[in-house]
């Protein structure tokens, strides 16, 4: 593997007049043609949906967590949920409390919140998952009444053995944001990491999103994909299994995960070890993976030029993510030069913002 790292840093470090210039160029896609047709880009991911449009000229951002909770119906805890704001919808003799308030509800409650995706797609254990996703997307997205306005939101590259399932996952999504009053489409997960951070470098790169259920991955060449694949683990997985063998609960898991965990540094407790050994476990699956979709197509594959990687996605946020990867990375010989290996520089916006920017040269 060859690496260049100025090359990053350079186009980082740009003086103040190139980056107004380059802002200028970027914004000029997708005005809108009429005052209420809207351009929109969601990322619906297993463990957070995320809504982007821009406004103004800058990509505004909202989000909510795709999970919830189900508790017995009683008009007190209806009161309670009101009184605090808190989103849920009634199904027979239960009450669904969904989005961010599903995770303060289970706080309360002290037990795990639920998901309506499971690996990247519709879970079928939830039986009231279609409802619920529908729900979420509602309190993230209004409807449109101008039949022009364009929504592209991001889908898995489902795994081997689960090639149908992404049929039914991307046609309910589609059937309902068209419902809504938008033109939607549909954008892989790792495509829209690169159509988010490889501009500069004409969209030719390796985008990946680790999330929660799974990690995404895409190669492409001034835009169009040449390699897509996807593995079943994600930061469910290291976190499902860090709490199995520590004998500990998911919540408090995710709690050392997002407040100061470092993998470059060594484990201070059992918990931080297994982190450890489980986000190396899933760094190296996703490098072998990488390894044997590039074998399979090298003869095919005739780039001229070393190409980036781009890491997004809450898993890879976490410290000493890129490093570990760049460590095993060098591990494998791979049949590709790779510049540099960088951080996306929102990683858990990226994929929303890179279908925001497929949907505006849509429009």
């Amino acid at each position: 593997m060859t690496q260049n790292k100025t090359k990053g840093e350079k186009n980082r470090e740009a003086g103040s007049d190139q980056t107004m210039e380059h802002q200028a160029k970027k914004e000029t896609p997708g005005e809108a043609g009429t005052s209420n047709q809207r351009v929109v880009g969601v990322d619906i991911g297993t463990s957070k949906i995320v809504f982007s449009e821009k406004k103004n000229g800058k990509i505004d951002f909202s989000s909510q967590r795709n999970a919830f909770i189900s508790v017995d119906y009683s008009k007190f805890t209806e009161r309670i949920l009101n009184q605090n704001q808190i989103k849920y919808h009634k199904i027979d003799n239960s009450l669904i409390v969904f989005g961010d308030g599903a995770e303060v509800f289970a706080n309360m409650l002290n037990t795990e919140t639920r998901r309506p995706m499971r690996q990247g797609m519709l879970n079928p254990k939830e039986s009231y998952s279609v409802e619920i996703i529908k729900k979420i997307l509602s309190e993230l997205i209004e409807s449109s009444g101008n039949s022009d306005s364009k929504l592209s939101f991001s889908i898995p590259d489902p795994p081997k053995g689960s090639e149908t399932d992404i049929i039914y996952h991307e046609t309910v999504l589609k059937r309902h944001l068209n419902e809504k009053g938008y033109d939607s489409s549909s954008i892989n997960e790792g495509l829209a990491v690169i159509f988010s951070e490889l501009e500069d470098e004409s969209f030719t790169g390796l985008g990946i999103s680790a999330g929660g259920g799974m990690c995404n991955v895409c190669l492409a060449y001034l835009s169009v994909p040449l390699v897509s694949f996807s593995i079943n683990k994600g930061g469910d997985y290291i976190d499902d299994a860090t709490a199995s063998v520590t004998g500990t609960i998911n919540t408090r898991v995710r709690s050392i995960k997002e407040n100061g965990f470092d993998l470059q540094k060594e484990p201070n407790n059992e918990i931080e070890d297994a982190l450890h050994i489980y986000y190396d476990d899933l760094i190296m699956n996703l490098i072998g993976a990488l390894k044997e979709s590039i074998v399979q197509t090298s003869t095919s594959l005739k780039l001229d030029r070393p190409i980036p990687i781009v890491l997004s996605g809450g898993t890879a946020k976490v410290r000493g993510f890129k490093e570990r990867f760049e460590h095993f990375l060098t591990m494998e010989k791979i049949p590709l030069d790779f510049s540099e290996i960088r951080l996306a520089e929102d990683p858990l916006n990226a994929t929303a913002k890179g279908a925001l920017i497929a949907a505006l040269h849509e429009n």
